[in-house]
């Protein structure tokens, strides 16, 4: 079963997918977030072709450890995923996956708007790849 990771965000949410042993990153995407539903249904079509079985959302919780009002934004996206694709929907913690992302994407000379079409996806692989270590 392959695992979808999602980094949800206003303008952005960032996907990845796991090959079908769960061990790698297999795919990784960024779908437009302003329309909720479009997002939703990009996602969901997402996960049919691809055969996802469950999905982990990244839980921004704030250096310690509350949550905040972003993270009840991903609650309840995750809610609204959980409700539309029929799957089991987990959360992750995902403090500093974002500034994470960006150091990877300097180190490989990613910038400006090339930066900012994929800093979400990759945000998206590093919260997937942290839960399936977590899984083993």
């Amino acid at each position: 079963m392959k695992v979808m990771g999602i980094d949800y965000g206003d303008a952005r949410t960032g996907v990845a997918i796991s090959d079908l042993l769960c061990t790698i990153v297999g795919t990784t995407a960024v779908v437009p977030s302003r329309n909720t539903e479009k997002a939703v249904a990009d996602i969901v079509r997402m996960a049919k072709e691809n055969q996802v079985g469950e999905i982990v959302v990244g839980l921004p919780k704030n250096m310690d450890g509350t949550e905040g009002p972003r993270a009840q934004l991903c609650r309840e996206f995750a809610q609204i995923l959980r409700d539309a694709t029929g799957l089991p929907v987990a959360m992750w913690d995902e403090r500093r996956t974002t500034v994470e992302a960006h150091n990877i994407l300097s180190a490989h000379n990613y910038h400006g708007k090339k930066r900012k079409e994929t800093v979400d996806a990759v945000a998206a692989s590093l919260i997937l790849e942290g839960y399936l270590a977590y899984r083993k």
